[in-house]
């Protein structure tokens, strides 16, 4: 008697669990992916992403750093070619992190509704 009265119990339990999982908000799989010339500023977009996803009890892995990408142009100095062989070598550093959220597609944009500095761009995408 008493396993029937438990097995009878847990499928009624089931029945109120799929209810409330019906009010819940559907989890997606997000990926944000910054990347910037200057690393202060995009580690502070990080921790305020990170933050506002803390706060609104959402699960994130993140930020990963992406190997650094440096591109380099050396040319000469003069521009008509005459003297000495000078060259001038510049280069530019693109860092990048990548952040996963695990959450409702309609929360991204609260989540990153602050003010990102322009030098920073942002590609949200679904992996």
């Amino acid at each position: 008697g008493d396993v029937y009265k438990r097995q009878v119990h847990g499928i009624n339990m089931d029945k109120d669990k799929t209810k409330g999982e019906e009010v819940q908000e559907e989890l997606n799989k997000i990926r944000l992916t910054l990347s910037a010339k200057e690393t202060r500023a995009l580690e502070d977009v990080c921790r305020q992403i990170i933050d506002k996803t803390r706060e609104m009890n959402y699960k994130f892995r993140g930020p990963v750093r992406i190997p650094t990408k440096t591109l380099r142009i050396t040319c000469r100095k003069t521009p008509c070619g005459e003297g000495s062989n000078t060259w001038d070598r510049f280069e530019m550093r693109l860092h990048k992190r990548v952040i996963d959220l695990n959450c409702p597609i309609n929360k991204v944009k609260e989540i990153t509704g602050f003010k990102i500095e322009p030098g920073i761009v942002v590609n949200v995408s679904f992996p």
